[in-house]
């Protein structure tokens, strides 16, 4: 979960948001080097007194500077589009669950048992033990297998919401009338948590998922 000071992303518990935090990192240092760069030559331009009284066009420099941005901008495609189809794979899910929000709270489903359905509320602050999260905890969690691979459903009843935890590196749109699925592993044990990330009204905060 995000701790107090915490700039970065949380950190993965499954394979597919430690990619995602590797890419993050990646395009990072490209980011850094070309500001790093571009900064060193408006100084250069800004501190300098030389001008050069015969330049009328550089044909060369103008290829480098059209060819290389493209060459970096590769770098960083390829990668993303990687992960893009990584995360809409469907693989053979070991157990479905199916997440529905509400105005606001969400509601789950495990389709491969019988009768298996129950609410997730936030527990106010008020009743919250000693132990708890604020704002964070509910009174129904959900409790999955790990190293399994997890299908996710999400639909939504009235407005739209969005399914997310961010350690899972997941994010799905709830909307209503219609069925989102995302696949996950979940590669440690432990608590996990987010929140809905689709403003949905008065509430909108007050809907996590653990």
């Amino acid at each position: 979960m995000a701790t107090w000071a915490n700039l970065g992303l949380q950190d993965s518990s499954s394979p597919l948001m430690e990619q995602l935090n590797f890419f993050h990192d990646h395009t990072l240092l490209i980011l850094t080097m070309i500001t790093i760069l571009v900064g060193y030559i408006m100084g250069m331009l800004m501190f300098n007194k030389f001008t050069n009284r015969y330049l009328l066009h550089g044909q060369t420099i103008e290829i480098i500077w059209t060819v290389l941005p493209a060459i970096i901008l590769m770098f960083i495609a390829f990668p993303s589009l990687r992960l893009l189809y990584l995360m809409d794979e469907i693989n053979t899910p070991s157990i479905t669950l199916k997440s529905i929000g509400h105005q606001w709270y969400w509601s789950y489903e495990y389709s491969d048992f019988l009768n298996l359905e129950f609410d997730s509320y936030m527990i106010p602050t008020n009743e919250l033990e000693m132990n708890g999260f604020r704002l964070l905890d509910v009174d129904n969690r959900i409790v999955l297998p790990m190293n399994n691979q997890i299908r996710i459903l999400v639909t939504a009843t009235d407005v739209l919401h969005s399914w997310t935890v961010p350690s899972l590196g997941v994010k799905v749109d709830a909307t209503p009338g219609r069925l989102n699925q995302i696949n996950f592993l979940i590669n440690r044990p432990g608590l996990f948590f987010g929140q809905c990330s689709e403003i949905c009204g008065a509430n909108h905060s007050f809907m996590p998922i653990v």
